[in-house]
């Protein structure tokens, strides 16, 4: 029932303006208040926060459905995870009452800011710090490729609390749009996901109260990571929509163009790429429904040993899937393919930042290998 009516959703609302939301680069308002009517948004966050209370599967249903239809609208949902896991996994009683409720509201959005220039893959080299004064913390640096920046409300923002420290040294907060100090830049000119801003935030002794650190000082390495192996299960959901995307629309392609005197669909050739396409495209889903119920076993609390190689697993096989899938489905359509009148090029360029963003897929692998040799 969930599946069909985010479909039904998606098709009506969200497919209509996938192409120019691409074309202008523009962040899909409309759309988003169409997903807050429908309760899509933010459908993880617990009931007792005014969530829908929707379990880790249905999170990644919805972010699938959407991304089936655009790949920058299926950030909406996975971005306001990101930035909320934090809290649920690590925050106060008081910041969860604070920040969840106008997020299940639809009345904000809620962005991850661990990335910088030169602190990436290698994020706990971070150089943003916070230091203590008094009540407050005060906030300096930069963080790079944040989704959704500038048109989010608030931002969980990991910082170095304690020099010299390395990942223990690192704690975790949460930035309001407003507060004083901090500023976004000018979104990136991207490959895909252009719908979705991506731009660098500012902290120039940016003043926060103390009692917005997510969990203890020392902490906010320990709570990434954490929330990564929840929701790198997410950026599976979004490949694996997109990639669907694709290859529903290849099949309809093939079945209606004719050469040598039949459709394309009737050649052997083209039926072995599709059979490809649509077994790698159900692995990567029963593995990405397999990482999500571990996820939701370890929120309810569960000790869940190999969550952290599932997530990983599920993300890389996913997203490399996803590329896959997306350029065969442009190379079955041809020159057709090719150009902007069809949405298997737009889906392509969407499919990669899905093998780059939460994890580049050679560090998902370094992951998994050490969970296996633990």
């Amino acid at each position: 029932m969930l599946r069909q009516a985010i479909r039904a959703l998606a098709e009506d609302k969200i497919a209509p303006r996938a192409a120019e939301v691409d074309r202008t680069g523009e962040f899909p308002w409309d759309v988003y208040q169409a997903l807050v009517e429908a309760d899509m948004h933010a459908i993880h966050i617990p009931e007792e926060y005014g969530g829908a209370g929707g379990d880790a599967l249905a999170a990644v249903i919805v972010i699938e459905e959407v991304a089936r239809a655009c790949a920058s609208t299926s950030l909406i949902p996975a971005v306001n995870k990101l930035g909320t896991v934090p809290l649920l996994l690590s925050g106060s009683e008081e910041l969860k009452q604070r920040y969840l409720p106008p997020v299940a509201r639809g009345e904000a959005m809620f962005s991850y800011a661990l990335s910088e220039p030169e602190a990436g893959s290698d994020a706990a080299a971070m150089r943003t710090t916070a230091v203590r004064d008094g009540d407050h913390y005060v906030l300096n640096g930069t963080k790079r490729w944040i989704t959704n920046a500038g048109v989010s409300t608030y931002y969980t923002v990991m910082a170095v609390t304690e020099p010299g420290a390395g990942a223990r040294g690192i704690s975790a907060f949460v930035v309001e749009k407003d507060d004083p100090g901090f500023s976004v830049g000018a979104p990136e000119k991207k490959l895909g996901i252009k719908g979705s801003p991506t731009c660098e935030l500012y902290f120039d002794d940016c003043r926060i109260p103390a009692w917005r650190m997510i969990g203890e000082p020392g902490t906010g390495f320990k709570t990434a990571l954490a929330t990564l192996d929840h929701t790198r299960i997410t950026i599976a959901a979004q490949a694996i929509g997109i990639a669907q995307g694709a290859l529903d629309y290849a099949l309809g392609y093939v079945k209606e163009r004719k050469q040598f005197g039949k459709a394309i669909a009737e050649f052997q050739g083209v039926q072995f790429m599709l059979a490809d396409m649509a077994m790698k495209l159900e692995a990567a889903r029963q593995l990405t429904y397999a990482a999500a119920a571990r996820s939701e076993r370890a929120m309810r609390g569960e000790k869940v040993e190999d969550l952290t190689f599932f997530s990983s697993a599920a993300k890389c096989a996913a997203s490399d899937a996803a590329m896959e899938i997306t350029t065969d489905a442009v190379q079955l359509l041809g020159g057709y393919g090719y150009t902007n009148d069809f949405p298997v090029e737009r889906m392509m360029r969407d499919a990669k930042i899905t093998q780059i963003y939460e994890g580049t897929n050679q560090i998902q692998r370094m992951v998994m290998a050490r969970q296996l040799l633990k």
